[in-house]
């Protein structure tokens, strides 16, 4: 459960520099040949939300500002080897996109940095407020010296390059996520030598190494440089952490990048099983029963059905109902924790979670009620609606009466009819 909330956790164990809550950002470096031995070429990606920036509105439109900088030292108090410094702006057109949740702002640059080991510094300003955070991490940038294969890039589109002089033209997939059942995953692959056109096997694993698709490749150019990109499909990969895999055909190393297939870019779910379990208080009942009994070959595209269906702002990437029913688990999760059961699995925990904040809350538990238990009174004005929540073990364990369970059920199928 705290996984579902704490995607920042997922995304570093992936190897990522991750910004703090104040300004959240997930960022990547990727690496290329660079002109010469010496000089290795460097992609570094930054995703963020547009919810993360403070937006001002200028005429018909509005802008937020943002600055990124990226530092590569030898060691954490030394001079900057190489270092990223730029200012962006963002602009949209209406209210509703400064709200978005999704990933909807990247950031990326290349730049040459000698092999090393080197101190990373990331550090992301809202340049409209107060807001910054920061990351800070190891990485070593190889080199290739006209041998070998890149670590594959994911990447949302491009054409890459012809010769290792040249840039390529790529748009990078800073947090390597893939949404369930969307559109392919792509990686980017580069070799370098004699072989550089040898046939490569690659793969999408599992965390236990479980083989989920597969296929022979070989790249395209001229020895000794090649090139190429490689889609995988989503309906072929389950829900939860994996990694994507080139070996050469004959045998050698095995190159290899970490990706993501989730729900959303905010809801870290591992499997689909996990899912349907956190949607037990969906309103939309008749469809996560349809996503219950769907076998596994026809869980995508269900799922993209689902997504519509219960999606009340079509022209927005997110599904709001979605996002609201997520907030209040994660609420539920962490006000009504219980001993032994989980805060969004308590009775508290359901009523919160289906009706929303209550009205009124009076609190008896310092004291008895007429039966002689500690209790809470919830009231919720316009349903007509009075819960009473007993704690008989004194444990804190608080449930619904049966007589509060039964117009607890009535009021909410009658709120569910009438939405």
């Amino acid at each position: 459960m705290p996984r579902l909330f704490d995607a920042t956790t997922v995304y570093r164990s992936m190897g990522f520099f991750v910004g703090g809550a104040r300004l959240p950002f997930v960022a990547s470096i990727r690496y290329l040949a660079g002109p010469a031995p010496d000089s290795t070429l460097t992609l570094f990606s930054l995703s963020l939300t547009n919810q993360a920036l403070s937006f001002q509105r200028r005429g018909n439109e509005f802008v937020a500002d943002y600055r990124v900088e990226a530092t590569f030292r030898t060691d954490s108090t030394s001079p900057p080897v190489r270092q990223i410094s730029r200012d962006e702006r963002v602009r949209v057109r209406s209210f509703q996109e400064t709200l978005r949740s999704d990933e909807s702002i990247i950031f990326q640059q290349f730049v040459t940095v000698p092999p090393g080991v080197y101190h990373v510094q990331v550090v992301v300003r809202d340049r409209n407020g107060p807001s910054f955070s920061r990351a800070d991490g190891a990485d070593t940038v190889p080199r290739f010296a006209g041998q070998g294969t890149t670590r594959p890039i994911p990447i949302y589109t491009g054409q890459g390059r012809k010769e290792a002089s040249a840039l390529p033209e790529l748009l990078a997939n800073p947090r390597s996520t893939l949404p369930y059942g969307a559109d392919t995953v792509y990686f980017y692959l580069e070799a370098y030598g004699p072989r550089a056109l040898a046939p490569l096997v690659a793969r999408a694993v599992d965390l236990s190494d479980r083989e989920l698709w597969r296929d022979t490749i070989t790249l395209a150019g001229t020895p000794p440089f090649a090139a190429g990109t490689i889609a995988v499909t989503p309906s072929s990969l389950p829900v939860g952490q994996a990694a994507f895999e080139a070996t050469p055909l004959g045998g050698g190393d095995t190159i290899r990048a970490p990706f993501l297939v989730s729900f959303s870019n905010q809801w870290v779910i591992t499997n689909f099983d996990e899912m349907i379990n956190l949607l037990r208080y969906f309103e939309r009942q008749d469809w996560v029963d349809s996503l219950r009994r769907s076998p596994a070959d026809n869980r995508a595209e269900l799922w993209r059905q689902f997504w519509r269906a219960t999606d009340p702002v079509t022209i927005t990437p997110e599904n709001e109902a979605l996002d609201d029913y997520f907030r209040r688990v994660q609420q539920a999760n962490l006000r009504f924790q219980s001993e032994g059961e989980a805060g969004w699995l308590t009775d508290r925990g359901e009523v919160f979670i289906t009706l929303g904040e209550p009205d009124e809350v009076l609190d008896m538990s310092s004291g008895m009620d007429r039966s002689g238990v500690r209790a809470i009174r919830w009231s919720y004005t316009d349903h007509r609606l009075a819960l009473y929540f007993q704690d008989p073990t004194g444990f804190g364990q608080f449930r619904l009466t049966p007589s509060s369970r039964a117009e607890y059920q009535r009021v909410l199928a009658r709120v569910r009819r009438s939405r």
